[in-house]
């Protein structure tokens, strides 16, 4: 008789912010970026693009437990093959 193998249920909004480069650092984006920029420099503006390295032990421990298939998907989804 075969055990049953369970899968744990990944954190969908976790999984959404937080992406896994190629080397295995867990990086973020920035906040602020949707509405209430008109004040904000251009220069301001084009930070908010780049990808920040999460930074905390614990942090990077509590976003691997949320979302424990997350190293699997390290591109884009959109250019990911279809299997």
């Amino acid at each position: 008789m075969a055990v049953k193998k369970f899968r744990m249920k990944t954190h969908k909004a976790t999984a959404k912010r937080f992406r896994l480069t190629g080397s295995g650092k867990l990086v973020r984006t920035k906040g602020g970026k949707s509405h209430l920029r008109r004040r904000t420099s251009a220069r301001t503006k084009a930070k908010f693009t780049e990808m920040i390295p999460v930074q905390g032990k614990a942090l990077q421990k509590r976003i691997r437990q949320l979302a424990p298939y997350m190293s699997k998907y390290r591109a884009n989804p959109a250019t990911r093959t279809a299997k």
